[in-house]
């Protein structure tokens, strides 16, 4: 069991989680009682002193909650334990597919239940003390209950496919799995909000009136033909705002959360869909499905050399080269090139929120966006001054402060 790459599984683990609360310290340090100057006016002495408790709040938070889940990984893997329940799950079957999905089935579940304090102490202790938390107990569960089934059907369906290319095209598996999985993908893009969000959330289209015209009049401008503009009851869950653009052609559309709309006044929500109009003209949607399926085939092409791997499978305690152990190792194995990959994905995702913000200012609604981040930002009592080094490895969006600097460079 403990070969080499049981030690490297292990080193590359523990120097992850390190890393993570080396950025997490770094992060509580750089925390200031000082507003930028150009965000200056944003908070008073009260409400910026409330911010700084729900950073510091959650950043201990998450100290407990990491450090749990490392612990028990860890032990995890000193114990061999994926190994020993790999071994007594094959006294019930060794069928090439009910024993994988049996063994990531009951996994999932497992990890669910030893999450759910953790997500229940969240909502209903940390983001109800801020004033954000809106759900109910019954309505945390049914989330919770509808996550798990659907994790079961959609995860249980792409893992069969998988597992059955695996089991019959050998060498030529990553190839096809990877048609399969970006199929999936692609997929899930057109389709999510018409089968996923209503499970959750209900959308009804934008009624007529002054935004929804300023919206098509924007639109007609920017030449965006766009006619599927929907409200979906975000405040049901929480009073943070949001709002999201999905889907291709016909299929694309546009989705406000109701507090968005409670929150920001008509021109301030014209100019947050202008931001996001400014993602699908520059194609940046595009280009971000196109590299996703791109890590996607090389993931999966080197995930294909280590299935079979006997040393990999001993290093989790297994007896036998398996799927899914192969697949544990190799996700394990994987964390830095993982990490490598994720740094460039955000590079290029803030690059991208640049383009879209200087989109919406060419329409001049430069001044528009930044009122309308720093509400938001406010209302989400957002960290105004994170560590660099935390922006780099972490964000997809620039920081409030960069957003700000760089629209003003527009105007």
């Amino acid at each position: 069991m403990y070969n080499l790459y049981f030690f490297i599984i292990v080193s590359v683990f523990v120097l992850s989680f390190i890393w993570g609360q080396i950025l997490a310290y770094l992060n509580r340090k750089q925390m200031s009682p000082v507003i930028p100057k150009e965000l200056e006016g944003i908070y008073n002495p009260e409400e910026y002193a409330k911010q700084q408790d729900y950073q510091k709040t959650n950043s201990r938070f998450g100290l407990v909650s990491g450090g749990f889940s490392f612990l028990l990984l860890l032990a995890v893997l000193l114990f061999g334990f994926f190994g020993w329940f790999d071994s007594l799950l094959r006294e019930y079957t060794v069928h090439f597919l009910a024993l994988p999905l049996m063994f990531f089935g009951i996994l999932m579940i497992i990890n669910e239940i030893l999450d759910f304090p953790f997500d229940w102490y969240a909502t209903f202790t940390i983001e109800e003390r801020f004033g954000f938390n809106k759900s109910t107990r019954k309505l945390f569960v049914s989330d919770w209950l509808k996550e798990i089934l659907l994790g079961f059907v959609l995860g249980g369906l792409i893992l069969t496919v998988v597992i059955y290319i695996y089991q019959y095209t050998g060498r030529w598996f990553w190839l096809l799995a990877w048609m399969a999985v970006s199929g999936f993908s692609l997929l899930m893009t057109f389709f999510y909000s018409e089968w996923i969000v209503p499970l959750f959330n209900k959308q009804k289209p934008l009624e007529a009136g002054e935004l929804r015209t300023a919206i098509e009049t924007f639109a007609g401008k920017a030449g965006f033909q766009l006619h599927n503009i929907y409200v979906m009851d975000g405040s049901k869950r929480s009073s943070k705002a949001n709002a999201y653009f999905t889907g291709f052609g016909k299929k694309k559309r546009i989705v406000l959360f109701d507090t968005l709309m409670k929150d920001l006044e008509t021109a301030e929500i014209v100019a947050v869909l202008a931001h996001e109009t400014g993602h699908y003209k520059k194609k940046h949607i595009i280009s971000s499905m196109i590299l996703s399926i791109l890590t996607t085939g090389l993931t999966l092409y080197i995930l294909s050399l280590f299935l079979d791997s006997l040393p990999l499978a001993e290093a989790l305690g297994g007896k036998a080269p398996s799927f899914h152990l192969g697949l544990i190792g190799f996700s394990l194995l994987f964390t830095p090139v993982s990490e490598a990959l994720g740094l460039a994905v955000n590079y290029i995702s803030r690059k991208n929120e640049y383009e879209a913000d200087a989109f919406a200012a060419q329409y001049g609604l430069g001044e528009a966006l930044i009122s309308a981040l720093k509400k938001i930002s406010v209302q989400s009592l957002t960290n105004l001054n994170p560590h660099p080094w935390v922006v780099r490895w972490y964000y997809s969006h620039p920081t409030l402060l960069q957003r700000t600097r760089r629209i003003m460079e527009h105007e």
